[in-house]
């Protein structure tokens, strides 16, 4: 196995800023609106229930689980949540879609300490304008050799990135913080996954950490750069 690395793709969200918080306090929100017709549980239970549902129809982002909110409270609230609740849900959304962006540590001098001897690409799913929105925001954006928002990512379209970018995902590396999305598609596509978890992370991203040569998992972003000289060199003591 050819230990060459041409390509490395981050992830966005909760990989290089935070995200995640901004569903959590919303949520909060949510149950505060809704405390009167059911407990908590039993409420963030359905609202991830319509978010598996949905995601084939709204696909990752804020506009897809302001919608899977609203669609929740009415069938909580048996078709009895009043207008006013409604509209608190959709300013709810419009709040998280203006949201700071607040960098990770380590991410921009990561991203310019691999830049020079490898291709750096950004590959997120999400809502286009919002993702847009919090590239421009975060100042990196001029840092990556390439931009790609996707609606899902799979094993293909890692497949069909690292070749557009790069040298094809077997010479390529995926990090982010879902073990679903960014990690274990990106192996079976033939190329490098490292897990950078963080401190929240959505239910529907978790999944059973890999057996794999190719998988590893580092605490923060500062180590990536010296694991991927051990990968290069062939070096099985990588740093975590």
């Amino acid at each position: 196995m050819s230990n060459t690395l041409t390509t490395i793709g981050f992830d966005a969200d909760d990989t290089l800023w935070h995200n995640e918080r901004f569903f959590a306090l919303t949520q909060e929100r949510f149950s505060d609106l809704l405390a009167d017709h059911t407990d908590r549980g039993t409420l963030m239970a359905r609202l991830l229930e319509a978010e598996r549902r949905n995601l084939p129809h709204y696909g990752f982002g804020i506009k897809g689980f302001t919608l899977s909110m609203i669609e929740t409270a009415v069938e909580v609230t048996e078709g009895r949540v009043s207008a006013s609740v409604i509209a608190q849900l959709l300013d709810a959304g419009r709040d998280m879609l203006s949201h700071s962006v607040d960098l990770l540590p380590h991410a921009a001098e990561t991203i310019e300490a691999l830049r020079h001897n490898y291709k750096v690409l950004v590959i997120t799913k999400g809502d286009l304008l919002d993702q847009e929105r919090k590239l421009a925001q975060s100042g990196l954006r001029d840092l990556f050799h390439g931009i790609e928002i996707v609606s899902a990512e799979t094993p293909d379209t890692y497949a069909r990135i690292f070749s557009q970018h790069g040298t094809g995902a077997d010479q390529g590396l995926m990090i982010g913080n879902s073990m679903a999305s960014d990690v274990i598609p990106m192996i079976n596509a033939g190329g490098w996954g490292v897990y950078i978890p963080h401190g929240l992370t959505w239910e529907i991203e978790h999944a059973p950490t890999p057996d794999h040569s190719k998988f590893h998992k580092i605490s923060i972003l500062s180590v990536l750069p010296p694991l991927i000289q051990t990968l290069t060199n062939g070096d099985t003591n990588a740093p975590s």
